[in-house]
């Protein structure tokens, strides 16, 4: 298909020196830029679905030895977030 772009000059002139390098046209270079910009766009992560949430087990737990979830003023201690421990630098003003 024949169309009409405007591109930077210098930009043009790389392209015509990768063409004349490799004996190809410039039609050539530029439509393999792009099926390689378009390639690269459409393998990028696009939508929470491409990432994994990593989960533990007994077997292989993630948290630290001592810490549990369920246990909310231990665990407000270990984040220093234990307002009720008498911790003058976390008290509310």
């Amino acid at each position: 298909m024949r169309t009409t772009v405007n591109i930077d000059d210098r930009l043009l002139a790389e392209a015509k020196l990768i063409a004349a390098r490799q004996h190809r046209t410039i039609g050539s270079v530029l439509e393999e830029a792009l099926r390689k910009l378009i390639e690269e766009e459409s393998t990028e992560p696009t939508s929470r679905a491409d990432y994994v949430l990593h989960t533990f087990t007994p077997e292989h737990p993630g948290l630290l030895p001592g810490v549990d979830l369920e246990d909310k003023e231990l665990m407000a201690e270990l984040l220093g977030d234990n307002l009720n421990g008498g911790d003058a630098d976390h008290a509310p003003a």
